[in-house]
């Protein structure tokens, strides 16, 4: 067996020098080798070509070892094009390039990055013969999203070396690096690959080892439900794709994520997740074993929840499944004035985005002060649309002058569309619906905004069930594109048809769901919420990790604390209670530090606390 790390060689990790320049790193992690030649090894080698470092790249072929050189020359003469090397520094950097089909390459190498594929069995092989080849002061890093880095040491017979290294895909592109310990993993060996990592031009974040530590274990929860959701059929692909890229900012949609990524990938980590945390969510939905089985892995196969045009392409072709034209469509009823009814900030966002797309609108509150003031905030918001150039100073006259106050509801009599955008309580929105019902014409499209709530039972409070559909709108509501278009089993078809064609009028994204609660949005967002204060609680990872994790990891827009902050944590923790109540699921169930802090008066930002503290206005 071999010698374990000394404390000499322990010593070497740590005398790093103050410089950063490829020809004096910071790092003593210099000459690295990457066993695994896929997508993430080519990725993974180019940033440390680029960072300065000695790269031997080690695959089983000599096929699969050309095929990687050749994507090393591409990728960095493409660099040159785009001047972001010059000729000088790309022939530097590929002179820095060794390769082998042996691990036995890999004998002088500072560190040893393995992305070979997620089985213990392999990896757990590749550790077992690099300890009888690599120098004993050597870093033995895998780059697993979802095994057990411990169970990994453990079978290393110098465990206090290995750690993990999780890149992200594209790792030229991706700033996140997760560098994950085990109880066993010397500190000496992750400050050396932390500096590495910083020397990249990485951000690291140190993680303990669970599965699919910060990023991946709190994006595969996600992505699982999505699928489940896409499985139970209650909404298409495109629409659910779409509703999170338009809703949330992300910058894909978690079926086209997971082909991206791979099923069969996915259905590995999920079953990882799934055995440590015995939480039903994480348990893989059954198509992804499905699609694993039959071949149809995503984007490398040319076939996953999508159809590709080649196997490993980018590009989506039509299939079997792909939504037909709206031409054979129920036509929907004509509608030329609206009725909003509310003073708050969602009402007026409304009110202004019918008034920009041509429509007369009834603006309603309980005073005429209230509605009054509601018209004044939709001028001030014209104002700035005028002062940031986006529109005339006479294009946001004529919208103002579309818009007229009231202070009763009985305004709506000759509305063809009325929609609620009233506190969100059920008691209120029946009680309103029930009016409604009585002061609008017949044939009338009766619609509500709410995010949460059963449209059915606000369809219940009126004579005509028919006519009531959901139109969840997002906020700001001038500026999001979703629209979620919510039926109700009672609906009419002419009804959804309605509120299609008028999204179409506003400029509006609409997609399609079923009324139960979450809708498409928030039954994907607020579990993947949960989840992350779920992390915070057990003293996993903190909110900066976690948020620098999902931004840069995940290319969100905000991190989850920022984002539950903003939200609100009292309107976090309502929808959540929601969401439990209506599937049941014990995962479900909202984290207790969030009920705590809402108990505690703690609400983000419009309390100057939440998860975090804020200077008071």
């Amino acid at each position: 067996m071999a010698t374990p790390l000394s404390p000499t060689s322990l010593a070497s990790l740590t005398s790093v020098t103050s410089t950063t320049s490829p020809h004096s790193p910071a790092s003593p992690l210099r000459t690295v080798a990457v066993v695994g030649l896929g997508t993430m090894g080519t990725g993974i080698a180019e940033v440390l070509l680029r960072a300065g470092r000695t790269v031997i790249g080690i695959d089983i072929g000599e096929a699969q070892v050309a095929q990687w050189v050749a994507a090393l020359e591409s990728a960095t003469a493409r660099a040159v094009t785009r001047g972001r090397l010059s000729e000088q520094e790309r022939a530097e950097a590929l002179g820095r390039l060794r390769t082998g089909t042996d691990l036995r390459a890999a004998a002088d190498a500072d560190l040893v990055i393995e992305v070979a594929p997620e089985s213990y069995e392999i990896k757990q092989r590749i550790f077992r013969e690099l300890d009888g080849i690599v120098r004993p002061e050597a870093v033995l890093a895998t780059g697993t999203n979802a095994l057990s880095v411990t169970r990994l040491a453990a079978d290393s017979a110098r465990p206090e070396r290995v750690l993990g290294v999780h890149f992200f895909n594209p790792a030229q592109a991706m700033r996140l690096v997760e560098v994950v310990s085990s109880v066993l993993t010397a500190p000496a060996a992750v400050s050396a690959v932390t500096q590495l990592a910083l020397d990249l031009g990485k951000e690291p974040v140190a993680v303990g080892d669970r599965p699919g530590f910060v990023a991946d274990g709190l994006l595969f929860g996600y992505l699982n439900q999505a699928a489940a959701m896409y499985e139970a059929r209650y909404a298409s692909r495109e629409d659910i794709d779409a509703a999170m890229q338009l809703g949330c900012g992300l910058p894909m949609g978690p079926l086209a994520l997971l082909d991206l990524i791979g099923v069969d990938t996915a259905r590995t980590v999920l079953e990882a997740m799934y055995a440590e945390s015995r939480d039903r969510l994480h348990a893989p939905a059954p198509i992804l074993g499905q699609l694993s089985e039959a071949g149809l892995t995503g984007r490398k196969a040319g076939r996953g929840f999508y159809t590709y045009e080649a196997p490993c392409g980018s590009v989506v072709v039509p299939d079997a499944l792909t939504p037909a034209a709206d031409a054979g469509r129920t036509p929907g009823r004509v509608v030329r004035s609206v009725g909003v009814a509310g003073s708050g900030t969602m009402a007026s966002g409304i009110a202004e985005v019918f008034a920009k797309a041509g429509y007369d609108v009834i603006l309603a509150a309980r005073t005429e002060e209230r509605a009054q003031a509601a018209r004044g905030r939709i001028g001030a918001s014209l104002a700035r649309s005028v002062g940031k150039g986006r529109m005339t100073a006479e294009a946001a006259a004529r919208t103002l002058d579309r818009i007229t106050p009231a202070g009763s509801y009985d305004a709506f009599a000759d509305v063809e569309l009325a929609v609620e955008a009233v506190a969100e309580d059920l008691e209120v929105k029946r009680q309103l619906f029930a009016t409604l019902d009585k002061v609008c014409k017949p044939g009338a499209v009766l619609a509500t905004t709410t995010s949460s709530l059963p449209v059915v039972a606000c369809a219940r409070a009126t004579s005509r069930p028919q006519d009531v559909i959901g139109m969840h709108f997002f906020n700001p509501a001038p500026a999001m594109k979703l629209v979620e278009v919510v039926r109700t089993v009672l609906t009419a078809d002419d009804v959804h048809a309605t509120v299609r064609e008028v999204c179409g009028t506003l400029r509006k994204h609409p997609v399609d769901c079923g009324d139960r609660a979450g809708f498409i949005v928030n039954a994907l967002l607020f579990p993947y919420l949960n989840n992350a204060i779920k992390m915070v609680q057990d003293h996993y990872a903190s909110l900066d990790e976690i948020d620098a994790a999902m931004k840069l990891g995940g290319g969100y827009p905000m991190g989850p604390f920022e984002l539950l902050d903003v939200v609100g944590l009292d309107v976090s923790l309502a929808i959540e209670k929601v969401l439990h109540r209506e599937f049941r699921e014990p995962g479900l169930a909202p984290a207790p530090l969030l009920e705590h802090l809402v108990a505690a008066g703690c609400l983000g930002r419009k309390t100057g606390r939440g998860f975090r503290e804020y200077a008071r206005r």
